[in-house]
């Protein structure tokens, strides 16, 4: 069923993966969706420049939620440059929903955190 609040979101929703702060994360970032009140931290472990673990953290709705769990398994294993051109259209067939235009901004907040994060980490490095 595809909906925005289909099997996929619902299942990342409910049994989210990756949830939980990582002990020493390469990167971190925050963000908040002013909006709604969507709050989300992407972490993420690295081994050169690839993507070994990540996790999340969220006080959010199911959408967003859904999101970020089911980002988090997307860039796992992925280099850093795969993850900075993961796109909206990647993550919605990923979660195989229809998300009104309404709800872009939950579904797009993981990601977007997850870029600012790369962005930072890209600005550090020599």
């Amino acid at each position: 069923m595809r909906g925005p609040y289909g099997e996929t979101i619902l299942e990342h929703f409910r049994r989210p993966r990756n949830r939980g702060s990582l002990r020493s994360p390469s990167l971190s970032q925050d963000g908040t969706n002013p909006l709604c009140g969507d709050r989300v931290r992407i972490e993420v472990m690295l081994d050169g420049d690839v993507i070994t673990e990540a996790g999340f953290t969220a006080n959010a709705c199911a959408i967003c939620i859904a999101s970020a769990s089911m980002l988090t398994e997307l860039v796992r294993g992925a280099p850093l440059e795969d993850a900075a051109t993961l796109g909206v259209t990647d993550l919605i067939t990923a979660l195989d929903a229809d998300i009104p235009a309404a709800r872009m901004q939950c579904m797009r907040l993981p990601l977007t955190v997850l870029h600012a994060a790369i962005m930072l980490h890209d600005r550090r490095m020599p």
